[in-house]
C-alpha cells in the first residue's frame, strides 16, 4: 500500500510539473484529490485492508494528500503571480497620458428657448399641445378663416403633398383641433416645426418652429392679452422689459396687433440690435375671431378668447444675439457649444 500511495504522489507531482496553466493544475487537483480521485479511491478500499493496519494505512494516505496539496498550492500561487506580472506588463497605464475626451452632445439653442417659453407659460397655467406637422388644408387654412380664394392664402407659398394635405405653415391648425373638442375652458400653448416655401437667407428658412398660444373663456379681453404677453416678455427678456402694441390684420384674430419689446441691449435707448427704434418685432397676436370660434362648435356670444405666435427661431437669435439663422441648422458643434 505504502508503495502504491508513493507512486500516486510522484505522478502527481510529474502532471502539477507539466502543468502549463491554472486550469491544467485543476484539472490535477480534482484527479487525485476530487471525489472520484485516486487518493478517494484509496480511502474506499480501506475496509480490505486488515483492522490493525488500517491506522498506518491512514496516516500514509493523509500525508499523501497533504503533500499533494502543498505542492499543488505552491504550483497555483506560482503559476498566479506570474499571470499577474503579465497581465500587469501588458496592460500599463501611463497615467502622465491626457486622457480621451468623449464626444458627447450639446443642447440646442432652439431646444433651451423652447424649453425655457414653455416653463413661463406653464407657470401661467398654461398646458403644452402638440398637433401633425402633415395637415388637411381645412385645419391650416379655413377653419382659421382663410377661404381658399383669400388673398392671405397666397402669400403663405406652401409645401402640398395633394390638394387636402400639406404640410403645415403654422401651429394654429393644434388650436383648432383642441376647440373642436369642445371641453371649455382652453389655456394651451402649440409648439411644434412649421414648413413654408422661402428663400433661405439670414432670417428665412423653409423649415422653422413655431409657438403659439390660445385663451378661451368667458369675458376674455384684449387687457388679458396685453397683461399675459407682457408677463411673458419680462420673465423672458429681463424685468425692466416694456411693451407695445400696434395694429396689424390676421385673417383668425380681430383686432389684431403686432408686439414690440423695448430692446433689451440698450434700454430702448437705440442701438445697432434694435436698428435704433429702441423697439424689437416679437410676435402677432389678437383677439379670436368670432368666425373661429364658431367654425370651431363655440358660441362667440358666451365665449371670447385670445391667440398669439411666436417665431422660436427669432427668439432664439435675440435672447443669443445671433446674427444669422443659418448658424442653427449647419450642426457645427464648435458654434453650439457656445450656448
Amino acid at each position: 500500500m505504502k508503495e502504491k500511495l508513493e507512486k500516486i504522489k510522484q505522478d502527481a507531482i510529474a502532471q502539477i510539473e507539466k502543468s502549463d496553466a491554472l486550469e491544467a493544475l485543476n484539472e490535477v487537483r480534482v484527479n487525485f484529490l476530487g471525489k472520484k480521485g485516486e487518493l478517494t479511491a484509496v480511502l474506499k478500499s480501506m475496509k480490505d485492508v486488515a483492522p490493525e493496519d488500517r491506522p498506518k494505512v491512514g496516516q500514509f494516505v493523509n500525508e499523501t494528500r497533504a503533500e499533494i496539496e502543498r505542492i499543488l498550492d505552491e504550483a497555483t500561487k506560482k503559476m498566479e503571480k506570474l499571470k499577474r506580472e503579465s497581465q500587469m506588463k501588458n496592460e500599463v497605464i501611463d497615467v502622465t497620458l491626457p486622457a480621451k475626451k468623449n464626444m458627447v452632445g450639446h443642447r440646442h439653442p432652439n431646444v433651451t428657448t423652447q424649453e425655457e417659453v414653455e416653463r413661463i407659460f406653464i407657470g401661467m397655467g398654461y398646458e403644452v399641445v402638440e398637433g401633425p406637422e402633415i395637415e388637411t388644408d381645412y385645419y391650416n387654412f379655413e377653419a382659421l378663416n382663410i377661404p381658399a380664394d383669400h388673398p392671405a392664402k397666397d402669400e403663405q407659398d406652401t409645401f402640398y403633398i395633394n390638394g387636402d394635405f400639406l404640410l403645415r405653415t403654422q401651429t394654429s391648425g393644434t388650436q383648432v383641433h383642441v376647440m373642436e373638442k369642445g371641453k371649455l375652458p382652453i389655456r394651451m400653448i402649440a409648439p411644434g416645426r412649421v414648413f413654408r416655401s422661402d428663400e433661405v437667407d439670414a432670417t428665412h428658412s423653409p423649415s422653422f418652429h413655431q409657438i403659439e398660444g390660445l385663451v378661451i373663456d368667458k369675458h376674455i379681453t384684449f387687457a388679458d392679452l396685453k397683461g399675459t404677453l407682457a408677463e411673458f416678455s419680462k420673465e423672458l427678456f429681463g424685468e425692466d422689459t416694456k411693451v407695445r402694441f400696434r395694429p396689424h390684420h390676421f385673417n383668425f384674430t380681430e383686432p389684431s396687433a403686432e408686439m414690440d419689446i423695448s430692446c433689451f441691449k440698450c434700454g430702448g435707448k437705440g442701438c445697432r440690435f434694435c436698428k435704433g427704434t429702441g423697439w424689437i418685432e416679437i410676435l402677432g397676436c389678437g383677439l379670436v375671431h368670432p368666425n373661429v370660434l364658431r367654425m370651431s362648435g363655440i358660441d362667440p356670444e358666451e365665449y371670447s378668447g385670445f391667440a398669439f405666435g411666436i417665431g422660436l427661431e427669432r427668439i432664439a437669435l435675440l435672447k443669443y444675439e445671433i446674427d444669422d439663422m443659418r448658424l442653427l441648422y449647419e450642426n457645427d458643434v464648435r458654434f453650439l457649444k457656445q450656448f
